[in-house]
């Protein structure tokens, strides 16, 4: 089975690492993760929970999830309207975390959360949802 097969087959299970996130952390209101389509340079919105949102495709280095898709480095942005390169889902965000996920070395997605509390993500979220991301990626297998 090829990786995107595998992540598509998996969206019950990332739909449900969403749920659980956002109900056990009240100031994640929008959880969801987003797979890497490296032929058209494009992000690809997967399972999710909040919001509905029109950031279904995401190029390459546009907005903050863009910008991680190029880095392959976590994104913490403690305020969104002090980024240039922001890419509005809702007027409510205030905070936004990103975290890669690798698969043997390779960028395959990440894993995107947005606030409505300013400067919401520590360093013990950060550490708890780069494990979140690294399980994601073993179940892959």
């Amino acid at each position: 089975m090829e990786l995107r097969e595998k992540i598509e087959a998996a969206f019950d299970d990332h739909k449900a690492i969403c749920i659980r996130l956002q109900s056990e952390y009240p100031k994640y209101n929008w959880v969801g993760f987003y797979w890497m389509n490296d032929a058209d340079q494009l992000l690809e919105l997967g399972a999710y929970v909040g919001a509905s949102t029109d950031h279904t495709r995401i190029p390459y280095g546009r907005g903050i999830c863009g910008q991680v898709a190029e880095s392959g480095e976590v994104f913490v942005v403690p305020d969104v309207h002090a980024q240039d390169n922001y890419l509005a889902c809702s007027i409510e965000t205030k905070s936004e975390i990103v975290l890669p996920i690798y698969k043997d070395g390779k960028l395959i997605g990440q894993l995107d959360i947005d606030s409505h509390v300013r400067d919401a993500f520590g360093p013990n979220d950060q550490a708890l949802l780069e494990k979140i991301c690294e399980e994601v990626a073993s179940a892959l297998e």
